[in-house]
Parts: C-alpha cells; sequence; structure tokens
C-alpha cells in the first residue's frame, strides 16, 4: 500500500500542478495589438501599410437599426466585435450571422461588450430593414448594433479602420464588399483580433479571446 502511495501521490500533485500553471499562464495571456504594416498587404490601403503603431478606429457617424444616428462616441468605453454584410446575402453572411448570435448568447450578461454589424448595401438596408433582420435573429438592443448610413464611410470603415476586406475601392456605386471577417476591438479603439465569421471553430476561438479581453480590463 505505502508503495502505491508513494506512486500515486506524486501523480496527483503533478496532475494538480499542471491544471494549475496551465490556469496561470492562461490568466496571463494578453492579445497582440494590430498595427497596418503587421497585416496582409492585401488587406491595408496602400496609405496605411508603413503605419507601425498607434492605429486606432477613428470617428464615424451612422444611423442604427432603430433610426437613430450612432457613432464613435456611442462605443466610448466599450470592446466590440465588428462586421460587415448585408440582409439580403444568400451565402456567407447567413453563417455569420448565426455565429454571431453564439458570440451574443456567450457575453449577453457583459454590459461593455457590443457586436457592430455594418451593411455594405446601405441603399437597400435601410434602418427599417436592419430592424426586421435584427429581430430575426434575436438580436438584444444596445447590445448588437446594426448600421447603415453613407456608402462612402462604411467602406472607408472597412478597408481603412478595421481593414475587413482586401478589395480596392472608394464607396461608389459600382463597389462591393463581401467579407467573412469579425474584427475584434478593445477599448481604446485598437484592433486585438481577425476571425473567419463563417467558421464555428474560428469564433470559438474570438469567444476565448474575448475573455481573455475581459480578464485584461479586469487587472
Amino acid at each position: 500500500m505505502k508503495k502505491k502511495l508513494a506512486i500515486i501521490i506524486p501523480a496527483i500533485l503533478l496532475v494538480i500542478g499542471t491544471i494549475i500553471s496551465y490556469q496561470m499562464i492562461t490568466e496571463r495571456q494578453i492579445l497582440p495589438v494590430y498595427s497596418p504594416s503587421q497585416l496582409n498587404p492585401e488587406l491595408v490601403d496602400e496609405s496605411l501599410r508603413s503605419v507601425k503603431k498607434n492605429h486606432r478606429i477613428g470617428d464615424f457617424s451612422l444611423i442604427d437599426q432603430n433610426g437613430y444616428k450612432f457613432s464613435h462616441k456611442n462605443l466610448e468605453g466599450n470592446y466590440y466585435v465588428a462586421d460587415f454584410f448585408f440582409t439580403t446575402c444568400p451565402s456567407i453572411c447567413i453563417d455569420m450571422s448565426t455565429q454571431l448570435m453564439r458570440v451574443q448568447e456567450e457575453f449577453k450578461e457583459d454590459q461593455k461588450f457590443k457586436i457592430v454589424s455594418h451593411t455594405v448595401q446601405p441603399e437597400v438596408d435601410s434602418s427599417s430593414t436592419l430592424l426586421e433582420y435584427a429581430e430575426l435573429h434575436d438580436a438584444i438592443p444596445n447590445k448588437w448594433i446594426f448600421l447603415t448610413g453613407d456608402k462612402k464611410e462604411i467602406y472607408r470603415l472597412a478597408r481603412k479602420a478595421y481593414f475587413a476586406a482586401t478589395t480596392e475601392g472608394d464607396g461608389g456605386v459600382n463597389d462591393f464588399i463581401h467579407t467573412e471577417n469579425f474584427i475584434l476591438v478593445d477599448k481604446e479603439k485598437r484592433i486585438r483580433g481577425f476571425y473567419d465569421g463563417t467558421s464555428e471553430e474560428d469564433v470559438s476561438r474570438l469567444i476565448r479571446d474575448v475573455k481573455i479581453l475581459q480578464r485584461e480590463y479586469e487587472d
């Protein structure tokens, strides 16, 4: 019996030590802060590719699903996931919205966490159309925000602020963005992660990273 205990006890202590060490490592994790120079050049506007630090999501002014003005000021003190979609999309947007429902459910109690979905077809997706879409996907008011407004403004944000799309354009009549990217933004308006919004596995990584970001603000 003593010999068995001599083997079992160290084994148990090793397992406990491993679990504690893993938890400590996980709790100390810090997400990277992304600058344009670190990203795939195809995602970054040529004028910004040499920027090595201090990139932040800049000022903007759009309209939410309730018809109210929504600007960068409404996101002060919040961290959030941004995406670009359109309500009549028959392909990737369906999967993206399904995954964002997962994200919303995971963080529905966190008042500082938001989801911000920008339509890339503002000429079609009015506030009332976005409201119907929001209700269809059980979007929690003031948690999951849908934005429409000036097309050039939206496309500028997608390409020069969030680096969500590889295509080039000026937001004109024939310009179109179709991207599956989710972008995680912190309270300082810095980009902290990119994710494939059609991938359940990658969105699980997003959920994990949001929890890491939560702990960063708790410290």
